[in-house]
């Protein structure tokens, strides 16, 4: 045996062995686990869906016909066949009969229309207007300011009344 089955239990020791009969050689160790949920879960839900087929029958106990049932309904419910070849080629001849439409090829790789793409412009950009740089006077009150705080310093350069310009672009809106 390998170094770490020893202390492995004995239903992952089933699933490995059945993944070695499968000839899966190369795995995470965290397969078995996923496999054992898996394990674990159809059973609860064959051994639940039994019962309540026990119950309903008027039985004390859970026998073999009930498993079978259930797990026959599980199969039903689980697993479906494909439908016949001559239904998906009726299928396949009504889908077909619609043409493809006409590609334009142009240079490089061909995208779709622009109503359809997320990379059109749907936004709105704020550009502040440029005020004119106005000329400062010294004079003798900025000459007194300049021995107050840094804190308590009146600011010059900052514009009183920044309305920003609004640039738009249309959002297209795309047909129904």
């Amino acid at each position: 045996m390998a170094e770490g089955e020893e202390d492995l239990p004995r239903d992952a020791k089933i699933v490995k062995s059945l993944l070695k009969s499968m000839g899966v050689e190369d795995y995470e160790p965290r397969v078995i686990h996923q496999f054992l949920e898996l394990w674990y879960r159809y059973v609860v839900d064959v051994l639940t869906d039994a019962q309540v087929y026990s119950e309903h029958a008027g039985k004390s106990a859970i026998d073999c016909d009930d498993v079978k049932l259930a797990i026959q309904s599980k199969v039903n419910f689980s697993f479906s066949q494909p439908p016949p070849r001559e239904v998906l080629l009726e299928l396949a001849r009504k889908r077909n009969k619609i043409p493809l439409p006409k590609s334009i090829t142009g240079p490089g790789i061909p995208l779709p229309p622009e109503q359809d793409t997320l990379i059109s412009p749907n936004y709105q950009l704020a550009i502040p207007k440029k005020q004119p740089a106005q000329a400062v006077e010294e004079t003798e009150e900025d000459e007194e300011s300049a021995d107050l705080n840094p804190s308590q310093e009146p600011k010059a350069d900052v514009p009183q009344h920044n309305t920003p310009q609004r640039v738009s672009f249309p959002l297209t809106k795309r047909p129904k």
